[in-house]
């Protein structure tokens, strides 16, 4: 109610005081343009014009085409650039004569005006949900657009100090919630779909469900980023189960909280994290409201396993972790429904898994993108958070989906209290993987297959990307 009559009175200022742009604002023959109303922004008038001159330019901004939104862009990029000049002028009078009033004036000088100009823009009731909309619309763009790269940075970093912890509120999603915030979970779930009002119930209603979502004073009911939770007595292997299962009302208290489904709602804020924040209040809130609870996993898609074994089959340059009897096997997985398959021999489908598994291992402790980081996103999260790989299951998600991008193949990553922060500075410095016994197991598994005496051997194979600590087993 509060935020509802501080936006209403916001908004009776800015139409009030729009009645004075016309005469304070343009000059002979000028309309409201875009680059105008920007010039006008930046000028530096009165906080009441300020909020007129805002919400002007977030209307003609929205009435905008494509293209001219494209060209304004250009402008606040070439335009709106700190004077050369006068940044080497304060950074020769720092060099010169090094204190902190020469470095605050270097600072000053060398600050972008864009991040001012995104300041002031924010002045207009609602403007922070437009803001990040635009940068949606930024992030959409072409990569080779002029000044959208160094316009997108300025956005992001002002985007993450508005966005910051201290500003987020965590609230709990159950089927007492409005139901316009409902219907957005159900729009925003990115994992597994929700197909409907009855499946967001099952997710929401029963005991040992849970659903948190952050959210931001200046989104109002607009969640951030939200986690779909089951309390469960053992860790799991396949999400069907964890979707569709209900508690009896007899049921023992649950041991392990599962984290099934992490969503990011606004691409807007793509690289803004809020996810590690979010783990860490849940797994909080839950010791709270359930002291029964002492194993904390995730039951994770691998969302570009299959993509990657598709690129490592093709390509010839390097010698691959694949035999010539492996890529034989996986032939069968050309055929999208090849888990229906019937007439497929036991032995060769242990054969296809035992395969999967070790290759599957491979992509998580070998493979490395150019940054010497894992090539999974999701891996890249949560072993950034200081999570351990727990264990690869197969068949874990039969969902067109899981088969299509990772050939049914799930993890668990586990969040052992004791062990985050080690975990955590171990890849941050080292890119270390921490990873179960299990796990590696099927590493040694696939070098014993290749007649390599050890995994040490197998990081040593041409094309293989060494990994940057030696591997040792995990503490169990």
């Amino acid at each position: 109610m509060n935020v509802s009559f501080l936006q209403e009175l916001m908004n009776t200022v800015a139409e009030q005081s729009r009645a004075l742009l016309p005469k304070a604002l343009f000059g002979p023959g000028e309309e409201e343009s875009l680059d105008v109303l920007a010039r006008a922004l930046m000028s530096g008038r009165g906080e009441a014009s300020g909020v007129a001159i805002a919400r002007q330019l977030l209307n003609e901004l929205r009435k905008a085409s494509a293209d001219e939104r494209r060209g304004f862009y250009r402008y606040l990029a070439d335009e709106l650039q700190p004077n050369a000049a006068e940044v080497a002028r304060a950074a020769e009078a720092y060099l010169s004569t090094p204190s902190e009033a020469t470095l605050t004036q270097l600072q000053k000088i060398s600050e972008s005006p864009r991040r001012e100009f995104f300041r002031r823009l924010n002045l207009a009731p609602g403007a922070t949900a437009e803001i990040v909309a635009l940068r949606r619309e930024l992030l959409r763009l072409p990569k080779g657009e002029p000044g959208i790269a160094s316009l997108d940075a300025d956005l992001e970093k002002l985007l993450t100090s508005w966005f910051n912890r201290g500003f987020l509120v965590l609230r709990r999603i159950d089927w007492q919630t409005p139901a316009a915030i409902l219907e957005k979970i159900i729009a925003y779930e990115a994992v597994h779909e929700i197909k409907g009002w009855d499946d967001l119930r099952r997710r929401l209603d029963p005991q040992d469900r849970r659903c948190f979502a952050f959210f931001h004073p200046a989104l109002v009911d607009e969640p951030l980023i939200f986690v779909e939770v089951a309390l469960m007595q053992d860790i799991p292997d396949a999400i069907a189960p964890v979707l569709s299962a209900r508690a009896g009302s007899n049921a023992a208290p649950p041991t392990t909280a599962v984290f099934y489904s992490i969503s990011n709602c606004q691409d807007g804020l793509r690289g803004i994290s809020f996810g590690n924040f979010l783990l860490k209040q849940v797994v909080e809130d839950l010791l709270k409201d359930v002291p029964s609870l002492k194993t904390f996993v995730t039951l994770s898609p691998v969302p570009t396993f299959a993509r990657w074994l598709d690129r490592t089959l093709a390509d010839e340059s390097h010698p691959s972790p694949v035999s010539a009897e492996d890529k034989n096997l996986l032939k069968a997985l050309r055929d999208p429904r090849w888990i229906e398959t019937d007439d497929r021999a036991p032995l060769e489908m242990e054969a296809l898994k035992a395969t999967l598994l070790a290759l599957a291992a491979h992509y998580f402790l070998v493979a490395k993108s150019a940054d010497a980081r894992p090539v999974d996103p999701v891996a890249r999260f949560h072993l950034g958070n200081g999570a351990r790989l727990e264990r690869i299951n197969w068949l874990g998600d039969i969902s067109e989906k899981g088969l299509r991008e990772a050939h049914g193949l799930m993890v668990n990553y586990r969040y052992e209290p004791g062990d985050i922060e080690r975990n955590h500075e171990a890849y941050a410095q080292d890119g270390f993987v921490a990873a179960s016994r299990s796990v590696r197991g099927l590493l040694r598994t696939a070098a014993k297959a290749k007649g390599l005496a050890s995994v040490p051997d197998l990081l040593a194979l041409p094309g293989v990307t060494k990994a940057k600590k030696k591997i040792e087993p995990a503490r169990e």
